[in-house]
């Protein structure tokens, strides 16, 4: 079986009445109990429905766009991988994302709140019912227990990730409603108790692949680890992961020699996948609904909405010196642009072939001139507005003829674009760049380039080198790896240069690089996004009104709207935010 929640989300539904002790109480139709679902049946559908929260659109209360744990918006555009695209006046919330402008009743920063929150809810309101359901034998009910409080755990570091770690924790046993906890305190301890419980309960291996195993929680909690600076520790358990682990239907991990199989529902759940948010085209299902605004617009695929346009800063740090490497301190910026805005009788985007770039460019961005997976050549009506978004068009998560054909198309409420694709949550790639950078963190800077290098060699495979219909290259196509002699092999300061460009590169697109920015300081942060916007700037205008964002905000503001409506004395603003 490839997924194991294609049934509607409907725990998450349920309103659970509470039976007095009148025998005139009755419950309404249509209406479950809490006490119908304390056994088997009922643990196993709130499981369910914890698993398809990580997926699937329920509350009508809020838009999808980022009740996910895919950040195109807060780790891509807000991290400088992306615009924002389309039209200004769609979806102009984003305006202030895209420009460090910010405000505390942000729209979008409130999804990503109630969503962790939901997540954490449907997690409890499964874990109580297990903790009373008789009928189940001990080991299943460990196994459930540890899928639990991975999905737990996960909801809780997203919310970390993107508030901080002083959110509040609303721990299993707690049958409130709006529960009322005070964000006074760091909640990492109680998230690493559920992860680390996770790993402890968890099976090697799963009958059904779109659950979680042991392999995939111990890969959550190094990531964790290193987002706390516990390097060492992060260090000895991502050698584990990487060496030993295996996914969930038992294939030892392993980089995938095509990049495309990572992004493809045809060849999805395969050895690099760690943890795989799992979708469907159902016609209960939302099609990863998350991502449905960042399609080609018109005539490309999926037929809307032109969001999410790679950057030029992002597409630029894709070039090469003459060996193959890239540029480690921003010489790129100084370079001429490997793409420009055509003009009278020429398509949106022109390439310059002289310029040498690293073949992932084209993997990870729709440039046009370049075969765009098997859909051909793009067409001028696939961007929106080039002078609003410029004239890059995503790619990663975009699917291909192939699946169309093959049913893996979905739309959502009938109109937004989606698709079957997974998205690998966590991944083997990332895993590895974590390891090389502990490693680099306590010295051992030529095994941190070892790392680097299994990563770019996969990279540099003739599968992975786009072609046009006459076999040539479709563009001046270089990657070389890291001789033991680049100072990057001796020196810490070069060799975490080096890591840190790797993880741009390698992760373009997936929602990781404000994340990173983040995590390696507010001052470097800072620095980073300004020489991103300096650099935007010459060549789309609204550029110009962007603000540097402060080295204290390396989390966003907790949502006015949810202090107004729990009260300030339980919700208190982050003090860089106030």
């Amino acid at each position: 079986m490839k997924k194991i929640y294609l049934l509607a989300a409907i725990a998450g539904a349920l309103t659970f009445s509470s039976c007095g002790d009148d025998f005139l109480s009755k419950d309404p139709q249509g209406v479950l109990n809490k006490e119908a679902l304390e056994n088997a049946t009922g643990v196993d559908l709130l499981t369910i429905d914890a698993y398809a929260g990580l997926t699937t659109w329920t509350n009508t209360s809020y838009s999808p766009y980022q009740q996910s744990p895919l950040n195109w918006v807060f780790g891509g555009i807000y991290g400088g991988d992306a615009n924002k695209g389309s039209d200004p006046g769609d979806q102009s919330v984003l305006n202030e994302v895209e420009l460090y402008n910010t405000l505390t009743t942000n729209g979008y920063v409130e999804q990503k709140w109630v969503w962790v929150y939901m997540e954490s809810h449907r997690v409890n309101l499964a874990l109580q019912a297990l903790a009373k359901a008789d009928d189940m034998n001990d080991q299943l009910k460990k196994v459930r227990e540890g899928e639990l409080r991975f999905i737990k755990a996960l909801a809780y570091f997203e919310g970390i990730r993107v508030f901080g770690p002083y959110i509040p924790y609303v721990p299993a046993d707690n049958e409130e409603n709006d529960p009322n906890i005070k964000n006074d305190k760091d909640i990492y301890s109680d998230v690493m108790a559920d992860i680390e419980a996770a790993v402890a309960q968890l099976p090697e291996t799963q009958p059904e692949v779109g659950r979680v195993n042991a392999w995939a929680a111990k890969a959550l909690k190094a990531k964790m680890l290193v987002y706390q600076g516990k390097f060492s520790e992060a260090e000895t358990l991502l050698a584990d992961v990487i060496n030993n682990g295996k996914t969930s239907n038992g294939l030892k991990y392993g980089l995938e020699d095509n990049l495309n199989n990572n992004f493809n529902a045809l060849t999805e759940n395969g050895k690099e996948s760690v943890f795989a948010l799992q979708y469907s085209n159902a016609a209960n299902d939302t099609g990863n609904a998350a991502f449905c605004l960042n399609y080609p617009h018109n005539s490309g695929p999926g037929g809307c909405c032109g969001f999410y346009q790679p950057s030029y800063e992002l597409v630029n740090s894709f070039q090469v010196d003459k060996d193959g490497l890239p540029y480690l301190n921003g010489e790129y910026r100084s370079l001429p642009s490997v793409s420009k805005r055509g003009g009278k009788d020429e398509p949106i985007g022109v390439n310059d072939k002289t310029i040498a770039v690293d073949p992932r460019l084209d993997f990870a961005v729709g440039r046009y001139g370049i075969p765009y997976k098997d859909w051909g050549l793009p067409a001028d009506n696939w961007v929106r507005n080039p002078v609003n978004g410029g004239i890059f068009i995503p790619k990663k998560h975009v699917y291909s003829k192939a699946e169309e054909a093959a049913g893996m198309k979905a739309f959502m409420n009938g109109w937004a674009p989606g698709s079957c694709m997974n998205i690998e949550y966590l991944s083997l790639r990332d895993l590895i760049l974590l390891y090389a950078e502990c490693l680099a963190n306590d010295g051992k800077t030529a095994e941190a380039m070892a790392q680097v290098n299994i990563i770019r060699e996969r990279a540099a495979l003739p599968v992975n080198i786009i072609t046009l219909p006459d076999g040539t290259p479709a563009a001046n196509y270089k990657i070389g790896l890291y001789p033991t002699s680049h100072p990057a092999f001796s020196d810490k300061e070069t060799c975490m240069k080096a890591i840190r460009m790797e993880r741009k590169l390698e992760l373009a697109m997936e929602g990781e690089r404000w994340f990173d920015l983040a995590r390696w300081g507010g001052d470097y942060m800072s620095k980073e996004l300004k020489s991103y916007v300096d650099y935007e700037k010459n060549y789309i205008t609204k550029f110009a009104a962007a603000s540097v964002l402060s080295p204290s905000k390396t989390m966003l503001p907790i949502p006015e709207n949810q202090i107004q409506l729990k009260g300030s004395e339980w919700l208190i603003q982050n003090d860089a935010w106030k």
